[in-house]
């Protein structure tokens, strides 16, 4: 894959040659194939990991053992699924906006605090 990139510091452009390897054979993913799901991984990269890792700060956390950290990754992937759900396009201003409106939240959620 050939791609013209950009360096933000100094805007300079660069062209690289990327390579990769796949068992699909050819008759199942040409080029066109392959560049779809070249794709669509950076899209999930987009959509889910770079939103815990900015909005989640979740490289600085300090929780290791057992399986919290894995239980914490879910939890922040249930809210951003449930926010994108609730149409929110950006997930820092929605979760600020939830941290607001609690009583939204937990109509949203199906949640009564009334008895």
């Amino acid at each position: 894959m050939e791609r013209c990139v950009r360096k933000l510091a100094t805007k300079k452009k660069t062209l690289e040659m990327a390579w990769g390897i796949t068992s699909v054979p050819r008759a199942r993913g040409g080029p066109k194939e392959l560049l779809e799901w070249n794709r669509g991984h950076w899209c999930i990269e987009d959509r889910v990991h770079w939103v815990r890792d900015v909005t989640f700060d979740e490289d600085r956390c300090r929780v290791r053992r057992g399986g919290a950290a894995q239980v914490l990754a879910g939890l922040r992937n249930l809210a951003i699924g449930l926010l994108r759900l609730a149409g929110a396009k950006y997930i820092a201003p929605a979760l600020r906006h939830c941290s607001w409106h609690l009583d939204k939240v937990l109509r949203l959620l199906g949640v009564s605090l009334r008895g």
